[in-house]
């Protein structure tokens, strides 16, 4: 009885539910809540966490452009992950939001009230529920890490939030996708025949630091092209309107598809054999012979006898050692 019970409570449970505006579902870091935020906060303090509040609408280029640039870099992510509790709210929502004035307003009452007038703004709070920093409009990455850092580092006692972004550099990764010569070319066939090349898919954003470092670094090492060359390889932006053929032969746009094989992270790379099937992936700029190695794990078809990445990479670089074969997982 005991266990029919709990596999009746399995049966029964809701799937998990992800924070959303209008359709457009946010990144898993952000959190469900009941919206009693003074509860919202207390409970983040007992894991020394702040409240972060961001408002968006359905349509908002630039709270898209926000999302598919800093809410894809893993460093940010990790940051907001670790230091926040991120709530997300429609800026015309009619959900109930309790404030610390202990008051029950909409959405938009909510807006209005803490003075938001577009999206996306992202408000930092302290435990008590203040305001100590705003964040108006969009902020390309290495500037939106940065105001993090404001509350991080607890700077809001120490200078004004417009100091502290002084000192940050107006301009960081580059503001275009970087190319590279093997690079497939438009018309996107993807579709793969039985016996041809395996394919690399690289997703990518503008605005991305790993991004650039991965063409300066990774592609650029011989050991590299020499195993990128047994593959095609296509580059895709994750708010690209290209159309494409996939590699099982149907037909979308690239940021359909990306959000399809849910990229979450920028740059990722997605892997598919002959048959078009999906067969390994990287979600993060990994340094040169780990990036190497992931083309090389399959190309040989490793991956269809070891399945663990890392231990395919143990195994190389032991053989690499006994060989006498000079080892740089770093650089």
């Amino acid at each position: 009885m005991r266990w029919l019970l709990i596999a009746l409570f399995i049966a029964v449970s809701p799937a998990p539910t992800f924070a959303q505006i209008g359709d457009e579902v946010l990144p898993p870091v952000f959190v469900e809540t009941l919206l009693e935020l003074p509860d919202d906060a207390a409970q983040a303090a007992k894991s020394g966490k702040r409240l972060l509040l961001y408002f968006g609408q359905v349509g908002c280029p630039y709270c898209k452009e926000l999302m598919q640039t800093s809410f894809t870099q893993k460093a940010i992510v990790d940051k907001v992950g670790k230091h926040f509790l991120p709530i997300a709210f429609n800026l015309f929502g009619d959900r109930e939001v309790t404030w610390f004035d202990g008051k029950v307003r909409s959405e938009k009452e909510f807006a209005r009230f803490l003075k938001v007038q577009f999206t996306p703004t992202l408000l930092l709070l302290d435990e008590k529920g203040n305001i100590i920093a705003r964040i108006n409009g969009y902020y390309p990455p290495h500037r939106f890490s940065a105001a993090l850092d404001y509350s991080v580092k607890r700077l809001e006692g120490k200078l004004p939030f417009a100091e502290h972004m002084k000192s940050v550099p107006q301009t960081g990764a580059s503001a275009t996708l970087n190319e590279e010569p093997f690079f497939i070319k438009p018309p996107f066939n993807l579709a793969r025949k039985t016996g041809g090349k395996p394919l690399a898919v690289l997703f990518e954003t503008r605005h991305c630091a790993p991004c650039d470092e991965l063409h300066k670094e990774g592609f650029k090492r011989d050991k590299t092209l020499a195993a990128i060359s047994r593959f095609d390889v296509a580059r895709f932006s994750l708010s690209g309107r290209e159309t494409l053929t996939t590699p099982d032969g149907r037909s979308t746009t690239a940021e359909a598809w990306g959000r399809e094989l849910k990229i979450s992270y920028t740059p990722s790379l997605v892997f598919f054999d002959d048959s078009g099937s999906e067969v390994f992936r990287l979600e993060a700029y990994l340094r040169p012979f780990h990036f190497a190695s992931s083309f090389e794990y399959v190309a040989s078809g490793a991956y269809r006898k070891e399945p663990e990445f890392q231990r395919f990479l143990q195994s190389k670089a032991e053989h690499m050692k006994e060989s006498g074969e000079k080892l740089e997982l770093w650089k």
